[in-house]
């Protein structure tokens, strides 16, 4: 009670100078005499200050700081030591996002195996489901080895004890939303729980030298959920995506202390587990033996990771006033934006009457700008009925007024192209390097990339210019 009389003397109190009413904060008019502008401040919060402390560990000069404590080790996944910047650091917490169903835990139970052995033990944390069902999802992917641990808990101080008994050099937890910690208010997942619960395993990890990879959940936004603080504590932030209905994965980087955030690891998704992609441009590719009209592909940017995506397109005629403008794996306004560029700028009118479908190929997503000029020709070329020339690709961002512009990574681009047995490309002007034995086409305006549609009997005709 004393200790509360004090601290209650020194937080500040205002006062009326008329009729001694008293009040922790300012009021304009003393509701005790009426009267306005009486209450004024008295007593001063004390000042606080801390004093200095036993140091834990000498600071050094950072040339005799010891590195070698901060060397990764590998997963034994591939591509996800591609994103994480070459493996997991002792010490290292990572937080795993994603939407439910997309893997997240296939994927992490697969690390977990992977990464244990005589001298690393791992230990998996399963809050969400019971021990038998991740041992039969461990059965089924091939993910079993003697020096990983499981446990079923939803309690922080069972989890630390965990910690005691098995001593791991990994933890995984799946997930942080799930698991609480006795002493703090709140149901599992809220605000304050997932704080103490992340601060308590990040302190583990610190002291213990140990490497934890947390799961998150995700908003219907998609951001991670809980609060924007656990973003802040963690060393790596990674981002779980992908279609369910499709076999890619992908886990890109957001943040990360040890390496590069412009990383992407490619991931199929089957019934015996998850397996890196090394080589994932083929899952994006229909393999013809003659060119299809409709179709035109380009060649994106994943993070620093180039890959050969192949655009779709359908023209129908309407039967209703409005007609259909439907989109899966492109966005819809740069869908839009590039019929109004055909229709203005190439002086093709067919298509604002007809039913249009596009599409990409195995489920990958193109939002940069450097898909524009292949989605063009895949709609120009589903409007004339006429298939674009065998092995080409069609690289550039288009704007309105129908001029072709450079996109970053070109010499890239071209050379995964060129890898893949492409030979001919339609590029901005000044490409740079262009690999031996492949074709450039510079292009400055949409007018000089539909020059290489040949001509077919059903193309519709272009419009002369009026005057």
């Amino acid at each position: 009670m004393a200790a509360r009389t004090k601290s209650g003397k020194d937080r500040p109190s205002y006062r009326c100078t008329e009729c001694g009413w008293t009040t922790v904060k300012w009021l304009g008019r003393c509701p005790e005499c009426q009267a306005w502008g009486t209450v004024e401040e008295y007593g001063a919060p004390a000042v606080r200050t801390t004093a200095a402390g036993r140091v834990s560990t000498a600071a050094l000069p950072i040339g005799q700081v010891d590195g070698r404590q901060a060397t990764a080790r590998s997963t034994g996944v591939d591509e996800l030591d591609r994103v994480l910047g070459g493996g997991l650091v002792p010490g290292a917490v990572v937080l795993l996002a994603g939407e439910p169903g997309v893997g997240k835990s296939t994927l992490l139970l697969d690390v977990a195996a992977k990464a244990a052995n005589e001298e690393h033990r791992t230990l998996y944390v399963t809050g969400e489901e019971s021990a038998s069902q991740v041992r039969l999802r461990a059965d089924r992917i091939g993910a079993l080895s003697e020096h990983l641990y499981l446990a079923a808990e939803t309690d922080l101080s069972a989890v630390l004890g965990h910690l005691d008994e098995v001593k791991p050099s990994l933890l995984v937890l799946d997930s942080v939303q799930t698991v609480a910690s006795p002493e703090i208010d709140g149901a599992p997942g809220g605000m304050a729980q997932v704080r103490e619960v992340a601060g308590a395993l990040i302190r583990a990890s610190k002291e213990r030298g140990m490497s934890t990879l947390l799961v998150g959940h995700v908003t219907k936004d998609g951001a991670i959920a809980g609060p924007r603080l656990l973003e802040h504590l963690v060393d790596v932030v990674l981002h779980f995506e992908g279609d369910r209905h499709a076999r890619l994965r992908l886990v890109r980087g957001v943040k990360n202390r040890y390496g590069a955030t412009d990383e992407v690891g490619c991931f199929e998704l089957h019934d015996e587990g998850i397996t890196g992609l090394a080589d994932p441009s083929g899952l994006f590719l229909t393999r013809r033996a003659e060119p299809v009209p409709g179709t035109c592909l380009t060649v994106t940017l994943e993070g620093r990771r180039p890959l050969v995506a192949e655009v779709q397109a359908l023209t129908v005629d309407s039967q209703i006033p409005s007609p259909r403008r439907t989109t899966s794996g492109l966005e819809t306004s740069r869908v839009s934006m590039m019929l109004a560029v055909l229709e203005q700028r190439g002086r093709i009118s067919a298509l604002g009457k007809r039913d249009i479908y596009s599409a990409t190929v195995g489920g990958v997503k193109l939002s940069e700008p450097a898909a524009d000029l292949a989605i063009a020709l895949a709609l120009a070329s589903a409007a004339s009925d006429t298939p674009l020339p065998k092995n080409l690709v069609a690289i550039g961002e288009v704007g309105l007024a129908g001029e072709v512009r450079r996109v970053t990574g070109v010499q890239r681009r071209l050379a995964e192209a060129h890898r893949l047995g492409f030979t001919h490309a339609l590029v901005p002007g000044d490409p740079g390097k262009v690999p031996p034995g492949m074709k450039v086409l510079e292009v400055a305006d949409m007018g000089d990339a539909l020059r290489v549609l040949p001509r077919s009997r059903r193309a519709p005709k272009a419009e002369e210019p009026s005057g």
